[in-house]
């Protein structure tokens, strides 16, 4: 049966083709804004790391004076960590793993004068850092924690650098390359890894949230002992002390670090431990504002940064807005072309056609409406998400579609045109025959 009215829902839509192609197109472009905005949203508030986003923790401190602090207030000192915490978050045997890592730009001097000097921008930090965020290895390996303690001069890079300096498909694992005045050994290369959100390091001065990659990755203790200060954001609530030791001693904050937990049932011991730590601290005379102590898995971690910001969920809203509107439009498309099918309807119900064989033969035609506008949909959708990330560089990583929001274009589309359909389907099956038989 469903076929039948499938049949005659295409004859009736050919009968007015303008009708329905207006109808269509009022539906696709009505699906493909809330489609494309909707889209951005999906992969800029995705999970980046789903199976264990729980158990990987950032943990905050704020470090700033009691001057001008109001409780509650978002702090702009308590969102990295200090030198001298990061230490003893390390030095603790909180977690299973535990990490720290900020940014570090350099510069590769060339073995000739006359070769060109190549930039760097990467990472400085732990061999915890690999494992704990599952990064893909093409050659070689991390580095090793003996290697942290060291302070060795040992590097990891990306495949992208590791293709620009050394060659295409070319295993550079034991080659040098001088950096800060200083040999530095090739131990691996990163296959292709570049989450988005990029939650690792959201604080940073190279791509945003979105865009950009880690080039080269360095231990932590290596960078500090080349005194090499953050290539990201630093904030100094108090003096930054005199020179580079001065600035490590301070309570200038540069750098994130991270605990990972063997389970998410850990995180109340590790909200006690930093409790006693923080305590431990104000004994010593810091952590004067006496703040709350925060942890932040990785989602909350993406949302106490505001990854989404309000004017994201706005768009969604509006796009939804305008769709409603298009219904609308289309409902009243659908009043006209069913009303004028009285005289076929009156036929039909007094050959024997019950109101719900009416109602289904009318709805599936909507259905064709609302797949034809969500094809067409799907279109302008991909469309608009290619103009989007010509005209903006920062929403170029996430303005593609997948398999769910292809799915989800469908289901907005038929979903649409079922609801503009309900309306007058109602108003078809209200027809009455012998009315509709008298007057012919």
């Amino acid at each position: 049966m469903f076929r039948y009215y499938l049949l005659l829902g295409l004859r009736s839509l050919r009968r007015n083709p303008a009708l329905t192609a207006l109808m269509v197109l009022t539906l696709a472009i009505g699906v493909a804004a809330s489609v494309a905005t909707l889209t951005i949203l999906h992969v800029m508030s995705g999970n980046p790391i789903p199976h264990k986003s729980a158990r990987l923790i950032v943990p905050l401190l704020d470090v700033a004076p009691l001057r001008g602090y109001v409780p509650g207030e978002k702090s702009p000192f308590a969102n990295q960590s200090s030198y001298k915490d990061v230490l003893n978050y390390l030095r603790s045997a909180q977690g299973a793993r535990r990490t720290a890592l900020y940014e570090i730009g350099g510069s590769i001097e060339p073995a000739r004068r006359e070769d060109p000097v190549v930039d760097l921008d990467g990472l400085a930090t732990t061999s915890d850092f690999f494992p704990m965020f599952e990064l893909p290895f093409k050659y070689g390996q991390p580095w090793t924690a003996a290697d942290d303690t060291r302070e060795a001069r040992v590097a990891v890079l990306s495949k992208a650098k590791s293709a620009a300096l050394y060659g295409e498909n070319v295993d550079p694992v034991g080659k040098r390359f001088r950096m800060w005045g200083s040999d530095f050994t090739v131990v691996g290369v990163i296959d292709k890894w570049n989450p988005v959100p990029r939650y690792t390091n959201l604080i940073n001065g190279s791509g945003g949230y979105f865009n950009g990659e880690n080039q080269v990755y360095v231990p932590f203790a290596t960078a500090i002992a080349h005194e090499q200060r953050s290539n990201g954001s630093t904030n100094c609530s108090h003096d930054s002390g005199v020179g580079y030791k001065g600035f490590l001693a301070s309570e200038c904050i540069w750098i994130t670090p991270w605990f990972e937990l063997a389970s998410a049932s850990d995180r109340p011991a590790l909200q006690a431990w930093l409790d006693a730590y923080a305590a431990d601290q104000r004994r010593g005379g810091r952590l004067e504002r006496n703040a709350p102590n925060r942890l932040f898995n990785v989602m909350e971690w993406m949302e106490f940064l505001e990854v989404v910001r309000a004017d994201n969920k706005l768009a969604v809203w509006l796009s939804f807005g305008f769709l409603l509107l298009c219904i609308v439009n289309t409902m009243g498309l659908l009043l006209a072309k069913f009303s004028s099918r009285a005289a076929e309807v009156g036929v039909r119900r007094a050959l024997g056609a019950g109101q719900g064989a009416i109602f289904r033969q009318f709805l599936t035609e909507t259905g064709v409406i609302g797949l034809a506008g969500g094809l067409l949909g799907l279109v302008l959708a991909f469309l608009s998400l290619w103009l989007i990330r010509q005209q903006s560089r920062d929403l170029s990583a996430v303005a593609h579609m997948d398999w769910s929001m292809l799915a989800a274009t469908f289901v907005i589309a038929v979903g649409a045109a079922i609801v503009a359909g309900l309306l007058p389907t109602w108003r078809a099956c209200q027809v009455s025959p012998a009315l509709q038989l008298k007057s012919q």
